[in-house]
């Protein structure tokens, strides 16, 4: 069937001397795989190379068979062209660090309207402003909360946060935990919105060490998440 779909691509491999294969996160269907022929080589063709970059907002026209196997996509152009996030530096990390954490936690080819939305307004955002260097801490909790794991806050006096159970605790155990500094971090940053995040105060030390907890809570609540190649260079530009 074919229909017209918003997406935001995740990755592209080359295969072969001239050709993709193109993960995307699409409105209609969720994640998928699109084998696209000769584009390397191409340069008349409908299709351009530089609309495949990391987490790209297209609109794509596509015959979806639904079957797993790798989909056909027949044209695409850019839905929201970005001003800033190729160009800048630490924008750039950033996207690069988030499109693999995205690649790494969506897995289901279904619809999923809600995270679909939360996307795009959030990289429109990072585009569109200057006080990014919270953006992606807060960007993982709320990625959180449409993979079905957001913190449970209704204890959120408690002096710990457990990471493997996804609450706030009296008592440690042995599971790795948020406290002092960087729990009260933490808690800022559930109590906030994207327009607020560049008022909260973090030193680079707690940063890293908070971004290094999130990436810890997505790994121990999803199934074959791996931990980001980009993190390095993520922790280097923000320091």
């Amino acid at each position: 069937m074919q229909i017209t779909t918003k997406a935001l691509i995740l990755s592209s491999l080359k295969y072969g001397d001239t050709s993709l294969i193109v993960k995307a996160f699409t409105y209609s269907d969720g994640l998928k795989s699109y084998l696209l022929k000769g584009v390397l080589a191409s340069k008349k063709g409908k299709l351009k190379a530089a609309y495949f970059q990391p987490l790209t907002q297209l609109e794509i026209v596509v015959h979806h068979k639904n079957k797993g196997s790798l989909e056909r996509l027949i044209d695409a152009k850019v839905s929201y062209p970005y001003q800033s996030v190729h160009s800048e530096m630490a924008k750039n990390a950033m996207i690069l660090f988030l499109a693999e954490i995205l690649l790494n936690s969506i897995f289901e080819e279904e619809q999923n309207k809600e995270l679909f939305n939360f996307l795009e307004a959030s990289l429109q955002w990072l585009d569109t402003h200057d006080s990014i260097s919270n953006f992606h801490l807060f960007f993982l909790l709320g990625l959180s909360k449409y993979l079905g794991f957001y913190p449970d806050t209704t204890n959120i006096g408690y002096p710990y946060f457990d990471l493997v159970e996804g609450e706030f605790i009296e008592s440690p155990g042995i599971n790795p935990i948020l406290k002092g500094d960087m729990l009260e971090t933490f808690k800022e940053f559930l109590g906030t919105n994207f327009d607020a995040i560049h008022m909260i105060r973090v030193g680079n030390k707690t940063r890293q060490e908070l971004l290094q907890s999130l990436v810890l809570y997505f790994e121990v609540h999803l199934h074959g998440f791996k931990k980001p190649r980009s993190l390095a260079i993520l922790n280097e530009v923000f320091s």
